[in-house]
């Protein structure tokens, strides 16, 4: 995307803000306010008293477009998960169903890629009828959501980054998700049983949720691994901090990156204040609530170097920072036993993204072609031998998102019929290192 498509995309986000004030459609809600309503509100001595997966309370609505309700009927559950430190939380799942006759004994979690650090961008929050800026991007899902629906699915939409919005602690992802079709299943209303099967769908901040929930769910929710069909995924975050080295610099993603450092210290506690120079303070500040649609292309060039005091310009100097990424990679994780699909593109230079970094190399403008290749391959060797690869040289991240929903419907369809997944095993390319990075 240019540097003028993208003034000229805000520009229309700008004009629909206004349209849908004017209209009296949007409510904007930070943080502290919307966390006071009392759904969300858990007492500690609850959580401690139930267990993953437990529901903690439940209430019905209707599914809602940028504020408007629509005829879809959602169950919307609190229930009991753990956040990035294994610590009991409270979190919230929408379940959606379809209009007419819903498939027997068959449900999608889709993961959205709502990327904010906001809690009130969540897609529980959007769908109840809240209005945010970085909430539209839940409008937008309803684009790959409606298919599902009319193919008569039920579709599980969770808060996958928690009520404090730990944007990029991949793990708290997982263990929301997986817990998320666990509640789903113990809840009369939804329409659903422990014995469902259930697929994982998601794209990009979808995409971190699915495969997370994916490799940790043999180990953390055998229960609910036994009844996963496959997980199809795009746009895949492996090794972070090879996609910090990746847009550190480019013109559209560089501002991301820093949400990703703020989100996962926030998820593992950790203070990276005394690292940080005057604008990196300043920085961190004021994206410590932002959504992915604030900062896309608002902070051009911007390097991991501007943020960090002169000493620690390497990133690799920083221990707190070398220990977080070393957690969120996906490459020092259990191996799936689930299906998996992967598609990622290429095109990283149509975004801003220079793809010629050594030991990086091309990717999709954030994420990078050779980690995903390296972790579809180790997942084979590891004994999964039903990993399909699908590599678009033709795309961007942002573009590919349509062909990955083209295709992961239509697989997924496959999975759930009991059709044998297709394999790329023995014939991906070799990818980069994922190996852990050493404090330096």
């Amino acid at each position: 995307m240019s540097a003028e498509s993208s003034s000229l995309s805000r520009r229309v986000v700008v004009r629909v803000i206004c349209t849908l004030v004017a209209a009296g459609l949007i409510t904007a809600l930070p943080a502290a306010i919307a966390q006071a309503d009392p759904f969300y509100s858990r007492p500690t001595a609850e959580l401690g008293e139930s267990g993953p997966g437990d529901v903690l309370a439940t209430r019905q609505l209707s599914y809602h477009l940028s504020g408007i309700a629509t005829p879809v009927s959602v169950v919307q559950l609190v229930y009991r998960s753990i956040d990035a430190q294994g610590r009991p939380s409270a979190n919230v799942t929408s379940i959606l169903k379809p209009p007419g006759t819903p498939r027997s004994g068959q449900a999608i979690a889709y993961n959205s890629f709502y990327d904010s650090l906001n809690p009130a961008d969540s897609p529980s929050r959007s769908i109840a009828g809240d209005v945010t800026f970085g909430g539209l991007i839940n409008t937008v899902e309803t684009a790959f959501i409606t298919p599902l629906l009319l193919q008569g699915y039920p579709v599980i939409v969770t808060d996958t980054q928690g009520q404090r919005a730990d944007f990029a602690a991949g793990p708290e992802y997982g263990t929301n998700t997986l817990d998320a079709i666990r509640a789903a299943g113990r809840a009369a209303q939804t329409g659903l049983t422990s014995r469902t099967k259930v697929a994982l769908m998601g794209y990009s901040g979808g995409s971190i949720a699915t495969n997370w929930a994916a490799t940790l769910a043999p180990g953390y929710a055998p229960d609910v691994n036994s009844r996963l069909v496959g997980a199809a995924g795009g746009g895949l975050l492996v090794a972070p901090f090879n996609n910090l080295r990746y847009v550190s610099g480019s013109l559209g993603w560089s501002g991301v990156a820093v949400m990703a450092i703020i989100g996962a210290s926030r998820a593992y506690g950790a203070d990276l204040t005394p690292y940080l120079s005057a604008r990196g303070r300043v920085l961190t500040r004021q994206l410590s609530h932002a959504s992915i649609a604030d900062v896309l292309y608002r902070h051009p060039l911007l390097a991991w170097r501007d943020i960090v005091k002169p000493r620690y310009a390497d990133p690799a100097s920083v221990k707190p920072f070398v220990e977080i990424v070393n957690k969120l990679n996906l490459g020092q994780s259990p191996t799936p036993t689930t299906p998996l699909l992967l598609v990622q593109s290429t095109r990283g230079e149509l975004e801003g993204t220079a793809g010629t970094l050594p030991g990086v190399g091309m990717g999709d403008g954030v994420m990078i072609a050779g980690d995903v290749r390296s972790l579809a391959r180790q997942y084979c060797a590891d004994g999964n031998r039903r990993v399909r690869y699908e590599q678009l040289d033709y795309a961007s991240h942002s573009s590919a998102a349509l062909v990955w929903a083209a295709q992961a419907l239509p697989w997924i369809n496959d999975r759930f019929v009991g059709k044998p997944a297709p394999t790329s095993c023995g014939h991906i390319p070799r990818g980069n290192s994922l190996r852990p990075v050493r404090a330096r």
